[in-house]
């Protein structure tokens, strides 16, 4: 991965994190790590009176070429989510909290500000 790429991503992420604030979520972690797995941001919102733990993973492209930043979430990825999500709750867990996995897309394209697309419930652990 290029320093470039890096970057973007970094970038894609604080701004995630901005829109997921504005939004009424609260930040819970940030690149959480469990061994060589992570996830990109755990945050929680209050909605009908119960309480919702999103673990999102943030993909930023600077186009939708080669299926876009959603597509970039695949099987495998998946699959590292979720088990780094399990080491999460077993760390954090706490009674009457709701879990779902979430994927932010952030495209830069030629326009002042990107786009941001929040995936709720983008997939089922695995």
């Amino acid at each position: 991965m290029t320093a470039a790429t890096q970057e973007l991503g970094a970038l894609g992420e604080r701004q995630a994190e901005q829109w997921l604030v504005r939004s009424g979520w609260r930040i819970l972690s940030r690149r959480f790590r469990s061994g060589h797995r992570d996830i990109d941001l755990v945050a929680e919102r209050d909605t009908d009176g119960s309480r919702t733990i999103a673990f999102i993973e943030v993909k930023t492209r600077t186009s939708n070429s080669f299926g876009g930043p959603i597509a970039a979430v695949h099987w495998r990825k998946q699959r590292e989510i979720s088990r780094a999500a399990r080491d999460w709750m077993s760390k954090f867990r706490r009674p009457g909290e709701n879990y779902r996995f979430d994927v932010i897309a952030v495209t830069h394209g030629t326009g002042v500000r990107p786009e941001i697309i929040h995936l709720e419930n983008a997939f089922l652990v695995r």
